[in-house]
């Protein structure tokens, strides 16, 4: 034959593109050889991997290619064995000068630039060499590395037609440039220039690829390829997908906030899924924020992602009738193209033919409005590019595999920027003030924002604080959000209406719950049930939107849900119905305060025959945590119980707080609780406890931010109706109040005189443990006026007392006052300059507060004066922790001065 020809292992023709080089077969080996002479093998790093005058031929395999598609070249010998182009290169990538060579058909050689270097050879037959040696060396290592796409085991023919994205990615690749350079150079997002390459936007406008022919400076036939291209990509969109059919809705102009979610949406688009399993977004919510308009919104800004489609359905989940998913999977049948005849009949034979059309195409399916998981799942697709988008008010907690969404009210800067979008050029008389106020009412509501915004816009007379102030009116409130067919109140009532009996009963009597927060043992009580029934009750209201669950175990109405549920409530039960509830939720929840403020009192502690009806409590954490939760619904009683005089229960309730209030120092609730207490006590013409109340009273006024010249008032009025009626103990109490006022006012002669009578007063009647505050409250005086010797040793004997079991004392006052001692100790070995002993008196103080929780003024000071004596003994890092805690109390007791000091200590630079 007078040719020997040496075999090609792995060998495959491809093109060469931006994306992996269509990825040829792996192992390229390429030799040319002619007659007796010396066979040269070019590895995959272009070297010589062995030499022979004979080569066994190897298997070889090849795919066949009728013509070159248009740009690309064939590099091949000039009278090689075979009369097809092996590999083929695009002219733009490969070729910068043509220059005719003898023996090589591409009809030029050039520098690659991918890899071909100018001046590189091969040897061939007859000495002919080709300048493309070193490039097809580091093409085959490419192609080692990447392997076949198609196929592993040989390669097919390759008989499709390069597409538009193909295209685009070699000419972007042959100008060498990025996906990010490229759409800095062109004006295209790298996004959309990702989403043409990848094939998911095959059509794009005529202004865009025009745009990126001029940044590829494309010329020529070249140019009319890419115009070409996007042009029949555009027609084919055209003509093989439907419209009018489930068309998605347009968005609003004035769309605002939801940038997070948005780019949830975004990276859903994305994402990877498990084989089978196709990628779902769930989004759920209550009425009113926008769901809907947020899942269309989001659509449109993925839409060039979906060129096969982006469809719409309404479920109908709200109605009498919601859509069957038979109907449903109908719809999306003929808008994915099949014809009627073609749809079959049975909802699993749709959904079947529907999973498998959504598995080659990228569509998205927006399922709006669904009812159930009954009705969304035949309509879910089942792995592939399909996604789908869900809205719902109910939490379809038996899908499995979707990813959720919670959408909640927008925040009230986002909520006055929609509300000015809505107004337009309106706004700006209307006052900022003005609209922020209003959008606060609105509780950050899309759907109450906008029907405000149509009732101002409708009424160039009105003003937006005339609205806000008929907002301001609760009775009144909800009537005023409607604006032409729009209505809240419609919103509410359709998710009100899914429910059953039991569960429409529970939500409108949770209207009368004081607070905002509850527990599901309060639920029981409104609704007259177990507390197994109220959470039923309380999951199918969370479920459809109602209500507002948390992992502290409590509910939260959203305001305005809160006043459809009042509504309803006095459209649906008589008058006297909702007396005897009111009364009744009241009682309990002062009985429950009570029982609860009882575990911290003395004599008191565990209850011994606690009333059936009441919540269990097993220790006093969880007597606090009760306290603390439910602060809001128990004051709420208070109010209203003092409002229908039942003030026996008020003065109990205001009685049992006395203990536990030291525990919250910086509630804010303590000065109306014991003003309550006072005006009950009053009422009851009981004066002991009336002076007792003041004293609570003083003892407020008493903590900082502390008003003396208070202090001393209430203990004036204390003293005087404790000796009209006889009350030893309050009038002690009320010496030992009036000395702190005095303490704090510098009159530290007259502060140690106060304590020493109350102290004499408390030792005669028994009461330890007060006679043990009143000591502390001396060495307080002394510490204050500068003789720490002094303060010490009383602060020493007083640790001694509380540490001995034989003293006598309550151990729940020990347990609180034994850290405090540890913390005044601290200090005054800090003011004797006995710096380590001090670090660790605090240390130890602070420790056993955090225990406890007790959060006040005096962890504060203790974490502030540590970090002071860590600086001092270099330990620099500590400090900066002790001041940056010091902050964070201070910042929460509400002294922004001393949290900024703190702040700026653990901050600074060393």
């Amino acid at each position: 034959m007078g040719w020997i020809y040496e075999a090609f292992l792995g060998l495959a023709v491809c093109l060469i593109t931006h994306r992996h080089v269509q990825r040829l077969c792996q192992g390229l080996e390429v030799a040319w050889t002619t007659p007796g002479r010396r066979t040269e093998f070019l590895s995959s790093t272009g070297g010589r991997t062995r030499s022979g005058v004979t080569a066994r031929p190897q298997p070889f395999m090849f795919a066949q290619l009728s013509a070159p598609p248009p740009g690309y070249l064939p590099v091949c010998p000039a009278d090689g064995p075979f009369r097809c182009p092996l590999v083929l290169v695009h002219r733009r990538t490969f070729i910068a000068r043509r220059r005719a060579v003898p023996g090589c058909r591409s009809g030029g050689t050039g520098c690659g630039r991918t890899g071909f270097r100018r001046g590189s050879s091969v040897r061939v037959s007859g000495g002919r060499t080709c300048a493309v040696k070193d490039g097809l060396s580091r093409l085959a290592a490419r192609l080692r590395r990447v392997g076949c796409p198609r196929r592993r085991r040989g390669c097919g023919a390759i008989t499709g037609r390069l597409g538009f994205g193909e295209v685009l990615r070699a000419h972007r690749r042959a100008a060498r440039l990025t996906l990010e350079r490229l759409a800095e150079v062109s004006g295209v997002s790298a996004r959309t220039l990702s989403d043409m390459e990848r094939g998911r936007s095959k059509g794009p406008q005529h202004r865009t690829v025009t745009a990126l022919a001029d940044a590829l400076a494309l010329e020529g036939d070249v140019r009319k390829q890419l115009m070409e291209l996007a042009r029949e990509g555009r027609l084919r969109d055209h003509w093989t997908r439907p419209t009018g059919l489930c068309e998605l809705p347009r968005s609003v102009d004035d769309f605002t906030g939801h940038a997070t979610e948005l780019v949830w949406v975004s990276e859903l688009v994305y994402a990877e899924s498990s084989p089978g399993v196709g990628v779902v977004g769930l989004i759920t919510g209550s009425a009113g924020l926008g769901k809907t308009t947020f899942a269309v919104r989001a659509a449109h800004s993925v839409r060039p992602s979906f060129p096969d489609g982006v469809f719409f359905v309404d479920l109908l989940g709200m109605s009498q009738r919601p859509l069957a998913a038979a109907e449903a999977l109908q719809l999306l049948l003929r808008a994915l193209g099949v014809a009627d005849q073609q749809i079959p009949g049975g909802t699993q034979e749709r959904g079947s033919l529907y999973r498998s059309l959504l598995r080659d195409r990228r569509v998205l399916v927006v399922l709006d409005n669904a009812a159930s998981e009954e009705q969304v799942r035949p309509l879910l697709p089942g792995g592939g590019a399909g996604r789908a988008l869900i809205t719902t008010r109910r939490l379809l907690s038996g899908l499995e595999g979707v990813r959720r969404l919670v959408l909640g009210p927008l925040p009230l800067p986002e909520s006055t920027q929609l509300l000015t979008g809505i107004l337009g050029e309106r706004s700006a008389s209307d006052g900022e003030s003005a609209l922020a106020r209003l959008a606060e009412l609105c509780g950050g509501l899309p759907l109450a924002l906008r029907i405000i915004g149509n009732r101002l816009v409708s009424r160039p007379g009105w003003s937006a604080a005339e609205l806000a102030a008929r907002l301001a009116d609760e009775e009144r409130r909800l009537d005023q959000f409607k604006a032409g067919d729009l209505k809240i109140a419609n919103a509410f009532g359709m998710s009100y209406e899914q429910l059953t009996d039991s569960a429409r009963r529970m939500f409108r009597r949770l209207a009368v719950v004081p607070g905002q927060d509850f527990d599901e043992a309060l639920a029981a009580v409104v609704g007259g049930v177990s507390v197994e029934d109220a959470w039923e009750a309380l999951d199918d209201l969370v479920d459809l939107g109602l209500l507002y669950d948390s992992a502290t175990g409590y509910y939260r109405f959203h305001d305005l849900v809160r006043l459809f549920a009042r509504d309803r409530l006095h459209k649906e039960e008589a008058a006297t119905g909702r007396e005897a509830l009111t009364a009744r939720v009241t009682s309990w929840l002062l009985r429950m305060a009570t029982l609860s403020g009882r575990w911290f009192e003395p004599g008191y502690g565990r209850p011994d025959r606690p009333d059936p009806d009441l919540a269990v409590l097993t220790s006093a954490q969880e007597a606090e945590g009760w306290l603390r939760g439910n602060v809001d619904n128990w004051l709420g009683a208070m109010r209203a119980a003092a409002g229908s005089g039942r003030h026996s229960l008020v003065l109990d309730c205001a009685e049992s707080m006395h203990w536990f209030s030291d525990l919250w120092a910086h509630g804010p609730h303590w000065r109306e609780v014991f003003t309550l207490g006072a005006e009950a006590a009053a009422a009851l013409g009981d004066l002991a406890q009336q002076a007792s109340q003041l004293n609570y009273l003083a003892w407020v006024h008493s903590v900082p931010p502390s008003d003396p010249e208070a202090v001393l008032r209430y203990t004036a009025q204390a003293l005087e109706l404790a000796t009209r009626g006889g009350a030893t103990a309050q009038i002690a109490w009320s010496h030992e109040y009036a000395a702190s006022a005095q303490r704090l006012l510098g009159r530290f002669g007259e502060a140690v005189t106060a304590s020493s009578r109350a102290a004499e007063m408390f030792k005669t009647m028994g009461d330890i443990d007060a006679h043990v505050q009143c000591l502390a409250h001396i060495a307080n005086c002394l510490l204050d006026e500068g003789r720490y010797t002094e303060a010490l040793e009383q602060y020493r004997g007083l640790l001694a007392l509380l540490e001995d079991p034989e003293s006598g004392m309550t151990p729940s006052v020990v347990t609180v006052s034994r850290p405090l001692a540890l913390i005044r100790i601290g200090h005054c070995l800090e003011r004797l300059g006995r710096r380590a002993e001090a670090i660790t008196m605090l240390s130890e103080g602070i420790d056993v507060i955090d225990t406890l929780q007790m959060s006040d003024y005096r962890q504060a000071g203790a974490l502030e004066t540590l970090a002071a004596l860590l600086v001092g003994e270099g330990r620099t890092n500590e400090s900066r922790r002790a001041y940056a805690r010091a902050a964070q109390v201070f910042e929460a007791i509400g002294d922004p001065v001393a949290s900024s000091r703190c702040h700026a200590l653990a901050t600074a630079a060393p």
